[in-house]
């Protein structure tokens, strides 16, 4: 197998790679959307949440777009490859371009205005303990979503125990909290047993973390995104120097 021959089968393979992640994040995305109990769901039904938190909301949107964009660039990539077709590899380097461009000038946006993001948290935790000490065993659906949220994180309040405190489950159980908040208990427990933390904290751990993670793993795709287009332009000369379509 010549080199040119090597740059195609790394194309299609590369790219059918990036085909499948597409199809995952697009299912993932619709999944988001239409699941009634999601966490993104549940804090679009807090009341008085800041306004900023709709953006945050339309995550499920953005991993529908993700995910297609992804498909397309997949086809174009495997296509343009096995086909030697012109038309698709540069069409295949022009969509990675913008992407990687966007992804460059979205870290420098999230580097700017991370102070805003800090302060869009402390209003949603505002909004999210006035939420819970106002329907938290008193509105079905409330309760409903606050028990799926701490039984899935394992995690007790949004900051922590204390957000029960003068709740109707609070006061209609003598004072008590939530059995999520106490390891090993299956009913209304008292404050000296509690070790549970927070599902705010609980979050913000896992991405501290996975910070090096999370980085490392966007690098990788920033350099990926350059060896495709590099790649892909490779084939589009030779395409063109062989006279291909």
């Amino acid at each position: 197998m010549g080199c040119f021959g090597f740059l195609k089968v790394m194309m299609f393979l590369f790219n059918g790679i990036i085909f499948l992640a597409g199809a995952a994040i697009l299912g993932v995305g619709i999944w988001v959307k239409v699941d009634s109990g999601s966490i993104f769901t549940f804090l679009g039904k807090i009341d008085n949440a800041p306004s900023q938190l709709s953006q945050v909301l339309n995550v499920g949107y953005l991993l529908i777009a993700i995910g297609a964009l992804l498909l397309v660039i997949g086809f174009l990539g495997c296509c343009g490859a096995v086909r030697e077709s012109k038309c698709m590899l540069m069409l295949f380097f022009i969509i990675v371009l913008v992407v990687f461009i966007a992804e460059v000038a979205g870290a420098i946006v999230i580097l700017v205005f991370r102070p805003l993001t800090d302060d869009l948290f402390n209003k949603l935790g505002t909004a999210a303990v006035q939420n819970i000490r106002k329907d938290y065993g008193q509105n079905p659906d409330v309760t409903g979503l606050w028990n799926t949220t701490m039984n899935s994180l394992q995690c007790c309040g949004f900051y922590n125990s204390s957000d029960f405190v003068g709740s109707p489950y609070y006061v209609n159980n003598n004072n008590g909290f939530p059995p999520q908040c106490c390891p090993g208990m299956t009913s209304t427990c008292s404050g000296n047993t509690m070790t549970i933390t927070g599902c705010f904290p609980k979050i913000k751990k896992l991405i501290d973390d996975n910070t090096v993670a999370i980085v490392a793993v966007a690098l990788g795709i920033a350099v990926l995104e350059i060896c495709a287009m590099v790649v892909s332009m490779i084939l589009f000369c030779r395409i063109k120097s062989m006279g291909g379509d």
